[in-house]
């Protein structure tokens, strides 16, 4: 492990040499005197001080005991080699030697990760949720004890059950007989990773360095092989703050599982079935991992001029002819769906008329029992258990091995229907986004219509859910590129909105693109905190809010229920409006270091401001523009 001299003193030094001035000020104690100062753990603050500097009640003491070379500083040695970039976090007891070394510790002291302070450990798990989206890597979250852990669960489980790998660790206090009362014993659990293991992928709890380097590699590799999840690694106090005493120790080379494609006779019955389709149809959710992902599925459906339903993310460019779902009353004898989350529906549809359904999923490799994040079994007709990316050459091989010039004719007759129902959808859309257009609350529709010129020249990145805003985005704008949309939470949490796009942002940040985040106002309420993160991190980001005053989704289901119930809906607003006081969303960013406008009420005022906005995001800046909408596109 490299340490400079300069650094060494620098950080380590002083305490020796201010314990030693101390010592030589203090009378030796009696014994009795020394019994009850002895902490008996190793450490040399008491007790009674830990557990009154843990409560906010006193500051740290210098430690009589200086450790030079702290297991943490071979931790930070381990991280360096898997090139992880950034690492947010809410800062905590727990893992305070770990931070420590992390910003202190080597020849370039808190890179590789770099800290990212966070407000709130939900908000560290979600930025990495949606970095990787971006950057198609893992960023990492440190997190402190159980309730820091407790406070991740939700964007833990978003990530989850939206396949993305986030590197977590979490500090712990596992030695009853060196963790403090109080804090301490409140903070640390006897079996950590039990909090989150319905909805990790791996964890595990090493008790020495050489099984925390072996793990954690071994986390990173698990979590970046598809089926995609977050994994966990408990990082105890004990080998973070002890002295190094381990010889030998080895940092395990990171060797890439490659990921599973399909078995080749099955990828041949799959060729065969969609070769001799009349109406194939191709659903795809979360199958592109990268731009090849997006090219190869192009590929496939001008191959057999095949419409292509793209969900969940950027699959498929919106403006191909084959986007869509084949126009009015099309309904496909052979469906291709590409890692799918729920295949009952198409089931269902296709055993009502004799059709068939092909799945290429990697989730069916990976189960767990509680969580239902799996769905409902499908009994479809063709199952591949491997990741759809990894497969679909060896299918688009395969295909063309089987088409014929008479199927290749006919192909061509067929796509030319589809692009005529895709011109058509797109035409109807833009109809559609004219209604209410100069309404005020502002429609959605106006919004991302008002968007498009000014961020159409742009490498511009739409990196926040679009579900709650009408799908606007992905109706009007000219999507090609896998960062160009990156979906929604993955299991529908809320809190994830704000910070995902940051994350993304970060991961943006590098290539100069322009992040776009409309943001929903009532996702925003779980983690307004992250602003201050994009601010004091400098992550440009132009964030609008979707500020409708409420939980709409929330308040229709009320209005449903009480027509259900044959009762009136004129109270649907207790507990679902956001009103009397109305929330100041600019005040607030304001607040946060940001520079905001609004609240906008007039379309007319939007593009002067979106202007303004973009002028500033393009400089390095944060920005947010707190827009009245109407409540749903």
């Amino acid at each position: 492990m490299a340490k400079s001299k300069k650094n060494s003193f620098g950080r380590r030094g002083f305490l020796k040499g201010a314990a030693a001035g101390a010592a030589a000020l203090v009378a030796k104690p009696k014994l009795t005197e020394a019994q009850e100062a002895a902490p008996g753990n190793g450490s040399a603050v008491p007790p009674a001080a830990r557990l009154a500097r843990e409560n906010g009640a006193a500051r740290p003491q210098v430690s009589a005991r200086v450790v030079e070379r702290p297991g943490s500083d071979f931790m930070v040695d381990v991280l360096r080699t898997l090139n992880i970039e950034y690492l947010a976090a809410n800062p905590g007891s727990t893992y305070e030697s770990l931070h420590e070394s992390l910003i202190n510790y080597g020849p370039t002291p808190n890179s590789m990760p770099e800290f990212l302070t966070c407000t709130h450990e939900e908000s560290a798990v979600a930025m990495c949720h949606g970095y990787y989206k971006i950057e198609g890597k893992p960023m990492m979250a440190l997190i402190h004890g159980d309730i820091g852990l407790q406070h991740a669960s939700m964007a833990i489980y978003n990530a989850y059950a939206d396949r993305v790998p986030v590197f977590m660790m979490v500090g712990n206090h596992a030695d009853g007989a060196e963790r403090a009362a109080g804090v301490q014993s409140m903070h640390s659990a006897q079996d950590l990773g039990l909090l989150v293991r319905d909805y990790t992928k791996w964890d595990d709890e090493p008790y020495s360095l050489q099984h925390f380097a072996d793990s954690t590699v071994r986390a990173y590799k698990i979590a970046m092989t598809p089926p995609m999840g977050p994994t966990l690694i408990v990082a105890n106090n004990e080998i973070q703050s002890h002295p190094i005493s381990e010889t030998n120790l080895r940092i395990p080379k990171l060797t890439m599982t490659t990921p599973p494609a399909g078995d080749m006779a099955a990828v041949a019955a799959a060729a065969k079935m969609l070769v001799n389709a009349e109406r194939p149809m191709i659903v795809t959710q979360r199958h592109a991992r990268t731009q090849q992902g997006i090219d190869l599925l192009v590929e496939l459906a001008e191959l057999l001029q095949a419409p292509v339903n793209s969900q969940e993310r950027m699959n498929f460019p919106t403006r191909h002819a084959m986007a869509g779902n084949g126009g009015p009353g099309y309904q496909p004898d052979v469906t291709l769906a590409l890692e799918v989350a729920d295949l009952q529906n198409e089931a269902r549809t296709a055993r009502a008329r004799g059709a068939k359904v092909i799945g290429i999923s990697a989730a069916t490799l990976t189960h767990k029992s509680n969580i239902q994040d799996f769905g409902h079994y499908a009994d479809i007709d063709l199952d591949i258990g491997a990741d759809a990316e990894a497969t679909l050459p060896y299918l688009i091989e395969a295909c063309k091995k089987l088409i014929t010039t008479d199927r290749k004719r006919a192909f061509e007759e067929r796509g030319k229907k589809f692009a005529v129902a895709h011109k058509n959808a797109r035409n109807q859309a833009i109809d559609a986004a004219q209604y209410g257009w100069d309404a005020s609350p502002v429609s959605l529709a106006r919004i991302t219509a008002e968007l498009w010129p000014l961020i159409k020249n742009e490498d511009w990145s739409f990196v926040s859910p679009q579900g709650f805003v009408g799908n606007w985005p992905n109706r009007l704008w000219k999507m090609e590129k896998q960062y160009q949309y990156i979906g929604g939470q993955g299991a529908g949490g809320m809190g994830y909105g704000a910070p995902a796009s940051v994350g993304a942002a970060l991961a943006n940040r590098k290539y100069g693109r322009l992040s776009i985040n409309i943001q929903t106002d009532g996702d925003f309420n779980y983690s307004p905190g992250v602003l201050w993160t994009a601010a004091h991190h400098k992550i440009p980001l132009l964030t609008i809010m979707h500020n409708n005053r409420g939980y709409h989704q929330e308040v229709m289901f009320v209005e449903q229920q009480c027509s259900l119930h044959n009762r009136g809906a004129e109270r649907a607003h207790i507990g679902t409006k956001l009103w009397e006081p109305n929330i100041e969303y600019a005040k607030i960013a304001q607040g946060y270091g940001l520079y905001a406008e609004g609240p906008i009420g007039d379309p007319k005022d939007l593009a002067p401001a979106f202007q303004r906005g973009i002028e500033r995001v393009k400089k390095g800046e944060p920005v947010l523009i707190d827009v009245i909408t109407q409540p749903r596109g």
